[in-house]
């Protein structure tokens, strides 16, 4: 028989066909005389077993030793029973990679969050958007939120989403959306004194959190603060950089 009633018997593509000859899996079978590949109900086997291991998800690397095997093929063989324990193991790694990304998916949609949100912050994210702080401010934060969680790791998501807790205590976020506020006025009209206040202000309203904060080791960024610094001060203008530079250098070495 030909390569594509081969196939069309196999229910694969000439294409996977072919494929399994490269691999060699399969082998090339006798050619006739018009040098077409000539198949046999051998052939039509060997494929049909291919297929067999292939659904339970034998990898074409391991197929030829399963093959070519002389004895009776049963599951209790040493290789071949050690390849599905290998199999099974790696499905229960699977399933409970897809059971945690499902728990994962479950908690962004129960907030209405971004896929992109670090999902243990995703709950404070939710409150502001129905704080009245500006959508402008809560994007930032997000992508802000993003870099962090990447910088400082899963071992500080714990105390990092506590801090975003408290951020997000009605109390603060009436502060946070007053400092945002003031901060966002700032601009190319803006004054010294007007620089000065927002720097004032930002120590009245964060001084306490930042000291409450200020010894957990878990969340120093270290020799990353530069990237941090870096990526704030690209979504500022000359009177806010400044004014961020201000309040960096006061807080430095608290």
């Amino acid at each position: 028989m030909r390569s594509g009633e081969l196939a069309r018997l196999a229910g694969v593509t000439v294409r996977t066909l072919r494929h399994y000859h490269e691999v060699g899996v399969l082998a090339e079978p006798r050619r006739d005389s018009n040098d077409y590949r000539n198949y046999d109900l051998r052939d039509l086997v060997r494929l049909l077993r291919i297929k067999r291991l292939a659904a339970v998800g034998i990898p074409l690397e391991r197929m030829s030793e399963l093959l070519d095997d002389a004895g009776g093929g049963s599951a209790g063989d040493g290789d071949a029973g050690a390849l599905l324990d290998e199999l099974d193991a790696e499905l229960v790694a699977q399933i409970d990679q897809l059971t945690r990304r499902r728990a994962v998916i479950a908690q962004l949609r129960d907030h209405r969050a971004a896929p992109d949100v670090p999902p243990e912050l995703a709950p404070f994210f939710a409150v502001w958007a129905t704080s009245g702080i500006s959508p402008e401010l809560i994007r930032a934060d997000r992508e802000h939120s993003v870099l962090l969680a990447h910088l400082l790791g899963e071992e500080a998501m714990p105390q990092l989403a506590h801090f975003y807790e408290r951020m997000s205590d009605p109390t603060m976020i009436q502060v946070v959306s007053a400092f945002a506020e003031q901060f966002g006025s700032l601009g190319a009209g803006s004054t010294e004194q007007d620089i000065s206040s927002v720097v004032d202000s930002f120590g009245t309203a964060f001084g306490g959190l930042i000291a409450e904060f200020a010894d957990h080791e878990l969340l120093d960024v270290g020799a990353s603060s530069p990237l941090l610094s870096e990526y704030t001060a690209e979504l500022l203008n000359d009177q806010q950089r400044q004014a961020m530079e201000r309040i960096e250098a006061r807080f430095a070495d608290r």
